[in-house]
């Protein structure tokens, strides 16, 4: 059928892969899919989606960008203006699924990130996560929080 519309499929981006059993899964649209099985009805599976590898590596390439040590002549807010826009369009795209431990590990990583940003612009040795950079430093910031932005959708369970 492809043929006659003179069309063909990419061979490195089409595959089959075995879903049963919490097979290898794939990536489509930026979220990962797999069959999970649950964990308090053994021998049944779901299929679940969160981020991909790829989509976390381009969310934390941009928060780098926005907090590199040669912008440091910026104020930390201008960094969380920044930031912001990026964060909440993110959530809203990847918040339908299983992401919310993908999203605790974007919270962890941009704590840090604005962390060193801020020990860089201050001239401060260490990044004093517990005494000077704690969460409420990152709260009084404004900083958009991932964490708590999941909804689940109900899925039936396939033996």
């Amino acid at each position: 059928m492809l043929e006659r519309l003179g069309m063909r499929l990419h061979p490195e981006k089409t595959g089959v892969v075995c879903l049963t059993r919490g097979g290898q899964g794939f990536d489509f649209l930026g979220f990962h899919h797999r069959k999970m099985e649950s964990w308090k009805w053994r021998g049944r599976y779901y299929l679940q989606r969160w981020p991909s590898a790829r989509a976390m590596r381009a969310l934390r390439d941009k928060v780098r960008a926005a907090t590199t040590r040669s912008r440091t002549e910026r104020p930390v807010s201008a960094a969380v203006a920044d930031l912001n826009p990026v964060l909440r369009g993110w959530a809203a795209y990847f918040r339908n699924g299983n992401s919310g431990r993908k999203f605790n590990v974007v919270d962890g990583y941009v704590h840090e990130r604005l962390a060193i940003f801020a020990g860089a612009k201050h001239r401060l040795a260490g990044r004093n996560w517990t005494t000077r950079f704690t969460y409420g430093w990152i709260t009084r910031l404004g900083v958009y929080r991932l964490t708590g932005n999941v909804h689940r959708a109900t899925a039936h369970a396939s033996r």
